[in-house]
């Protein structure tokens, strides 16, 4: 008489000694979209996109990527002001950074230039020269708070003016 391996749920047991032994189930998530530039590559000009990119190699001019992420490898070259949300640098760049999120210097990592960011990380061994502004995330919200005192003075001043007629 032959028996199915399989048990009440459909699954194929791989061990006689521990049935409810199975294989992790594997998770299926989308591919992460990233362009790369070799290391042999070198452009001169403008680099735009929508989707994340890797520098193996070497850009000179202006690199604009302003909702993704842009990782300078460690044989990367870039003498290009960056535009990104994220910015990697494990390579070598000049040029300023501007980013939306979050720029990592790593430990083999040299920036020559000013970053602009709400995130930054500079590991130990890392060599940045230049400015660095870290905006906060409510970089948006002084504006309601302007006018609120603006209003405050001209209440203020109201009885003034009504002291001013009433003494008169």
């Amino acid at each position: 008489m032959l028996q199915s391996s399989e048990n009440a749920y459909g699954v194929k047991s791989t061990s006689a000694a521990n049935p409810n032994s199975l294989n992790p189930v594997k998770t299926v998530s989308a591919p992460v979209e990233q362009a790369t530039i070799g290391r042999s590559l070198v452009i001169k000009g403008e680099v735009s996109g929508t989707e994340s990119l890797y520098i193996d190699g070497r850009i000179e001019g202006k690199i604009s990527l302003p909702e993704n992420r842009l990782t300078i490898g460690r044989n990367g070259s870039v003498q290009a002001n960056i535009t990104a949300r994220e910015v990697v640098v494990m390579g070598k760049v000049t040029g300023n950074i501007e980013c939306t999120d979050r720029v990592d210097i790593r430990s083999e990592g040299q920036v020559t230039g000013d970053v602009s960011t709400m995130r930054i990380s500079v590991e130990d061994g890392a060599v940045l020269k230049g400015g660095i502004q870290v905006r906060s995330g409510e970089h948006k919200q002084p504006q309601p708070q302007t006018k609120a005192p603006e209003t405050k003075p001209a209440a203020v001043e109201m009885p003034k003016a009504l002291a001013a007629t009433a003494s008169a």
